[in-house]
């Protein structure tokens, strides 16, 4: 039974030989083809070189992956021998990893290049999205000032009113200095309450503006058709939404708010007392202490929060990179695992048969050393065996006479030998102390 195993294995080991090498040569063309692809969009030049030099690198890969699982699968199921065997094991690791560093990645390319072009526009759409939001929100951040601005505004304007009609402040009616410099301090804070409103209205049409250039790239990145033209349009529509950025960085009105509010405390220019008698300029005098006081203070709230509004962190400068295919694929590797599984699959399957090959051929070595020399010798060995039979008779030579004869051959010529050595040692002169 173990001789019919054994034959069984052989003869599906030369039944699968033929389709061994076709597969190995199916799998190298397929090899060179996905590479030819993903070298292609690596090359720059004309499209002639392109084409001849893409051609003649595919051709060289699938030339080395055949030639190289070929050798395997010939030598390595052969080898027996622990030590052997490691260093063959050796040589298809360093080989695989070589295949794999010119073939595999640009086979990932050619199968998921595209796929990943868009993956990095979609994530660079996203980045420059928060880029957007946060300049706009920094922009807009002074704006929660306006309402501040607004009150005390009102304030000083309603005091000036009371004042000059019923005197509320100095206790005499009439637009006197302390009218005028309420009035005056409401108007400053109206003219900075202008200018944090026309702001608004700058800010929010940068912004609009820079959510059409985001829409514009969206659909860019889900456009139908070839990547490389989106990818250029892309790139266009990336450098206007910078510029648009940028200027919401520079819109920002905290910084004119700052030095409004410090121009409220530093150039106080408090008016001469105009009351006629003493005491109402006394008066006067009084109040506008105390309004200088109260400017002072408004200045310094204004001031703090203007602070605050400018520690906001900057939106950080971005700079858009273009990818090639293989690029991308090697960037977002993590994110296209079936593709990347594919291409080193392609470049890999043959040591699949190889260990099958060596399996079997262990197999078959393992039968037939349990088995008598009779049922382990060969039809060629035999016919070799009764070839040698026929040319000893042909000498009058029987076989067991022939190697009794070789055998007492051997004898004579060893004990030739020995006595050789004994007259050789005898003869020699013996070294000793002199007579």
């Amino acid at each position: 039974m173990a001789l019919g195993a054994s034959h069984r294995l052989q003869d599906g080991v030369l039944a699968v030989e033929t389709m061994t090498r076709f597969a190995l040569a199916v799998l190298a063309l397929a090899s060179g083809v996905y590479t030819y692809l993903g070298v292609r969009s690596l090359l720059d030049g004309s499209p002639t070189a392109i084409f001849f030099a893409a051609i003649i690198y595919s051709a060289s890969v699938s030339v080395a992956i055949y030639a190289f699982w070929s050798y395997m699968a010939r030598f390595y199921p052969h080898v027996t021998g622990t030590a052997s065997r490691g260093a063959l094991i050796g040589v298809m690791a360093l080989g695989c990893a070589m295949i794999i560093a010119m073939s595999s990645w640009l086979n990932a390319a050619a199968l998921a290049g595209s796929a990943a072009l868009e993956q990095h526009l979609a994530e660079t759409v996203q980045d420059y999205t928060a880029d957007l939001d946060q300049a706009h929100q920094n922009a807009l951040a002074a704006q929660s000032l306006l309402p501040d601005i607004q009150r005390t505004s009102e304030r000083f304007s309603r005091l000036a009113e009371d004042e000059r009609q019923n005197g509320a402040l100095t206790g005499t009616t009439g637009s006197g200095s302390v009218v005028q410099l309420l009035s005056q301090m409401s108007s400053q804070l109206s003219e900075l309450e202008a200018g944090v409103i026309a702001s608004r209205e700058r800010v929010t049409t940068l912004f609009d503006k820079g959510r059409n250039h985001l829409a514009t790239m969206r659909t860019l990145v889900s456009a139908p058709g070839a990547v490389a033209p989106r990818s250029d349009d892309f790139s266009a529509e990336v450098v206007a939404l910078s510029g648009v950025i940028t200027s919401l960085e520079q819109t920002s009105i905290a910084p004119s708010v700052k030095r409004a509010a410090e121009d409220l405390s530093l150039g106080f220019i408090a008016p001469v007392a105009d009351g006629r008698a003493a005491d109402l300029a006394d008066r006067q005098d009084q109040v506008m202490q105390t309004i200088r006081a109260s400017v002072s203070a408004q200045s310094q709230v204004l001031s703090q929060a203007a602070d605050d509004i400018l520690a906001r962190e900057p939106v950080a400068e971005r700079r858009f990179v273009p990818l090639s295919s293989a690029e991308a694929v090697l960037r977002y590797a993590s994110d296209f695992i079936p593709a990347w599984a594919g291409a080193i699959s392609i470049d890999l399957l043959p040591a699949v048969l190889v260990f099958i090959l060596a399996v079997v051929h262990g197999a078959i070595r393992s039968q037939e050393q349990r088995l008598p020399f009779a049922q382990r010798i060969t039809a060629a060995e035999l016919l070799e065996a009764l070839e040698v039979q026929r040319a000893l008779g042909r000498q009058g030579l029987d076989v067991e006479q022939a190697l009794q004869t070789a055998q007492t051959e051997d004898e004579r010529a060893h004990a030739d030998s020995n006595i050789t050595s004994l007259d050789m040692s005898a003869k020699a002169p013996r070294k000793g102390p002199p007579a």
